[in-house]
């Protein structure tokens, strides 16, 4: 991946025809074609041809990343050998629990983003961010959720800590970092609390599941009307060094942020 950053990835299953025709329609910042829990065990052959023709034939104004399945998977040699020979953005790596996890998939020379979903993999996630193969983490909060045993309908706290790991991973190692799925497709003030959390925690965006979670996404992780104003005025009265703006100090490091925030607004 190049220095843009999404903000919407939506996982479409690569065995669904009518999913990822509807896809070159929609505003999803990157498409993650799904080769592995979205598509049946008996279907994993057809999602691979489908996704090699939709990468072939691309989805213009949009990243296009193919997730597929994880090391040690039955499935992982044919996912691998149906990519080689492809350009897709990134490739998604699920369940990677330690450094070695990425072995089999680096031979693709492709950008990897890799899913931490285990409590091993929360203590890795500082190695596996700092791979250079790496582009990115992606909180797998599902399967982590299931690994931890916790109850079910737990809100997102009990997994506070595991959560901010993955930032501070990404971010020591200069890397994207990606909030995991909201799994109620209909609870659209459910979906716009939690993406508004994320951006709170630090995270760049967030994978998606359900094409009407992409709009309310891309509102979520983009800077507001309000803090790009705020950003402007800021640059535009910095002289250098620790000075008094808006009735705050600021410094080179509230000028840095201000204007990276105006970069990425203008951008999209």
């Amino acid at each position: 991946m190049t220095a843009f950053v999404p903000r919407s990835l939506l996982y479409v299953p690569g065995s669904n025809a009518r999913a990822l025709e509807k896809a070159r329609g929609l505003a999803a910042d990157m498409l993650i074609i799904d080769l592995e829990d979205a598509v049946p065990a008996d279907r994993k052959a057809e999602a691979r041809d489908a996704m090699r023709a939709a990468v072939a034939a691309g989805y213009p104004g949009k990243r296009v990343a193919v997730r597929i399945n994880g090391t040690g998977s039955d499935e992982q040699a044919a996912d691998i050998n149906a990519v080689a020979g492809l350009a897709p953005d990134a490739v998604v790596l699920p369940k990677v629990d330690a450094v070695t996890d990425l072995g089999p998939a680096r031979g693709l020379g492709v950008p990897l983003l890799a899913m931490i979903e285990t409590p091993a993999a929360i203590y890795a996630a500082r190695d596996i961010a700092a791979d250079p193969a790496v582009a990115g983490l992606i909180a797998g909060l599902n399967d982590l959720a299931h690994e931890l045993k916790l109850p079910g309908g737990t809100d997102r706290t009990a997994m506070s800590h595991a959560i901010q790991a993955i930032v501070l991973a990404a971010r020591a190692a200069d890397k994207q970092a990606f909030d995991g799925v909201y799994n109620a497709i209909d609870d659209a003030a459910g979906f716009a609390a939690e993406a508004a959390e994320g951006r709170r925690l630090g995270f760049d965006g967030k994978t998606l599941i359900h094409p009407s979670q992409v709009e309310p996404c891309n509102a979520a992780f983009a800077p507001s009307p309000r803090e790009v104003a705020a950003a402007e005025a800021l640059v535009a009265a910095a002289t250098g060094g620790a000075q008094r703006h808006d009735g705050r100090m600021i410094e080179d490091m509230h000028v840095a942020a201000a204007r990276a925030l105006l970069a990425r607004a203008g951008g999209r």
